[in-house]
């Protein structure tokens, strides 16, 4: 491969952003190389994780590849990075991202496409498309903008300020902070976790979640019923309730004792 490394820990397939040179910016055929990457994780693993190689997690768009694009082909290219973050977002398995350095503009809109962000004290956010003449294209008007708010993302865009680690979970984009240098080592930890979950439990809070958030509230607690009573009767359900009520799995942690 030549802009990713995959390695697997377990059930966890660990994509690696591996472009230090350019800051892990995205280009065409970075894009490409990534949906052969999820394939490849989905087909092995039971949870994916990402991150950066170098310094930066990764600070965005390949400008000097997307200069030189035709409108329609830059239409083109936006829909293509829609298309293979969707299949993280609304995938198979759950993702999550170790995010540090530059986490910025399309770098950013990739992290909004897993599941859950850890970001360590070096992480910094922005969306500096206002000042380069352009418009975000890789998902953040859809997802960045659901996790931030509408507003935040507007000054984001509009004044170029970037925001550090703390203010980025204070907005609910990033899930957890943490010390520096340690942000892929938690966030393999929470995969590895995630990935001893019932797989249908996985794929229904993957893919039910959002969509009831975008509905209406009846029509959300009418699509939960469904999916509750689905996941409940499954095989794998009965034989996880059965080992909690005969004490064979622990009671949920309380943080604080």
């Amino acid at each position: 491969m030549d802009y990713l490394t995959l390695e697997f820990s377990g059930d966890v397939g660990i994509v690696g952003l591996n472009r230090p040179s350019k800051r892990n910016a995205i280009s065409d055929a970075f894009i490409e190389e990534f949906d052969d990457v999820i394939t490849q994780v989905e087909a092995k693993a039971k949870a994916g994780v990402i991150h950066g190689h170098g310094p930066h997690f990764c600070a965005g768009l390949d400008l000097a590849e997307h200069v030189k694009k035709t409108p329609f082909e830059g239409v083109q290219g936006s829909r293509r990075w829609h298309q293979v973050f969707a299949r993280i977002q609304r995938g198979k398995l759950p993702w999550f991202a170790a995010l540090h350095g530059a986490v910025v503009g399309g770098g950013l809109e990739l992290a909004s496409s897993v599941h859950v962000r850890v970001a360590d004290k070096t992480a910094f956010f922005a969306l500096p498309e206002g000042q380069r003449g352009i418009f975000v294209g890789g998902g953040a008007s859809a997802r960045t903008a659901r996790l931030m708010g509408v507003s935040r993302m507007m000054d984001l865009m509009m004044t170029g300020r970037s925001i550090d680690a703390d203010t980025a979970e204070r907005w609910g984009t990033v899930n957890y902070v943490v010390d520096a240098g340690t942000a892929l080592e938690e966030a393999v930890k929470m995969a590895a976790k995630a990935a001893t979950n019932a797989e249908l439990s996985n794929y229904a809070i993957i893919h039910a979640l959002p969509r009831i958030n975008d509905m209406a509230t009846d029509d959300g607690l009418w699509v939960e019923s469904l999916i509750a009573s689905f996941t409940q009767t499954s095989p794998e359900a009965e034989a996880r309730l059965n080992a909690f009520l005969e004490k064979r799995v622990g009671k949920v942690s309380n943080p604080n004792a």
